[in-house]
């Protein structure tokens, strides 16, 4: 059975939402949910969810400390070893948890995912992977906050593990993978970009081209890949901007007598929308990478996005996602060492 340590404290709303999305996990999807943070508080909410004894499937490990949102994360990570966040990288280090989910401090789970688990061989840098809703569906963008400064080398292999996501996740069979650029046309973009695009065809990924910021929500691109400074400001403008919208939408529908009924005939369709677009239906995202399965779930993520992290978490370890990457960059080794040189040089 697959076991997926959560860190149970993790996240704006405490224990709640945390325990509540485990106790449907451990339900609904046949895996064993391990509950790591202070055990007295996680017994008391078990309690006030009619859970007087622990649940089939459910278990407990105590880890006294928090890492509280505003601290300094790896300064935390290295002293405090009982934060939840650590002891549930820890547990997958140990071979005791095949995967964690957090929603806690995401610097936190990043950097303790770092440290205990390592990289994949080969992997220079590992990514936050940040599903994007699309007219289409969904695509992933990354490096989504991990790094703020890459070279070409880094982005192919984000497009390398971005696509292998894609795959297990989505079932997309040959995922289309493009740069983020200023323009359709590959001559255009910064050094970073203009260094990465010719690249792209050497690595076997199904390159389309580069991705305009305009196109990144169309669906049309599968993987979009970019520096952690570009994306985390793409992902966040993005979540901005769906918020004011309905905003906008809603004040000037109450402007108008006749607005409302057209927005109350609207409904379904407007609920809809909502749903596709809510985050909490994607869980959270992947740092892919290090080497074991761990999802960075929102702070504010309700027990509908816990279920879904711990799903996705689930889906990756059945489908081996982490042998798979560690297979691919492998066999690119040789690939990837010419690029380097290339790059060195000048050329």
């Amino acid at each position: 059975m697959i076991r997926i340590a959560l860190d149970a404290l993790g996240g704006d709303f405490g224990a709640n939402p945390n325990v509540r999305g485990a106790l449907q996990a451990a339900r609904r999807l046949g895996v064993e949910i391990i509950l790591v943070g202070d055990e007295k508080i996680i017994r008391q909410e078990l309690a006030n969810l009619g859970h007087s004894t622990l649940p089939k499937h459910i278990s407990i490990v105590h880890a006294p400390n928090v890492i509280d949102m505003g601290a300094e994360p790896a300064k935390e990570v290295r002293t405090k070893k009982d934060a939840s966040i650590v002891v549930c990288a820890e547990l997958v280090h140990k071979g005791a948890a095949d995967a964690f989910v957090s929603a806690g401090h995401s610097g936190a789970a990043m950097v303790a995912a770092l440290f205990g688990l390592g990289r994949i061989k080969g992997v220079l840098r590992p990514a936050i992977a940040s599903p994007m809703p699309t007219y289409q569906g969904v695509s992933l963008l990354l490096d989504a906050g991990a790094n703020a400064d890459c070279k070409p080398i880094h982005l192919l292999q984000f497009a390398v593990m971005g696509s292998t996501y894609m795959q297990k996740v989505f079932d997309i069979e040959k995922p289309k993978v493009g740069v983020l650029s200023i323009g359709e046309e590959e001559t255009k973009g910064n050094y970073l970009v203009k260094h990465t695009v010719p690249h792209m065809r050497e690595i076997g990924v199904n390159f389309t081209g580069t991705v305009e910021g305009r196109d990144v929500n169309t669906g049309d691109t599968d993987v979009i890949v970019c520096d952690g400074f570009v994306g985390n400001i793409v992902l966040k403008m993005a979540e901005g901007l769906a918020k004011i919208m309905i905003r906008m939408i809603k004040r000037e529908v109450k402007k108008r007598p006749l607005a409302i009924c057209g927005a109350l005939l609207s409904k379904g369709a407007f609920s809809a929308v909502k749903k596709h677009t809510n985050p909490d239906n994607y869980g959270g995202a992947p740092l892919v990478g290090v080497n074991g399965v761990a999802i960075i779930a929102h702070g504010k993520s309700n027990e509908v996005a816990i279920f879904n992290a711990l799903k996705t978490a689930s889906k990756l370890v059945k489908k081996n996602f982490i042998g798979d990457v560690a297979d691919k960059i492998a066999s690119l080794q040789g690939v990837f060492a010419k690029i380097e040189a290339a790059e060195a040089a000048g050329e």
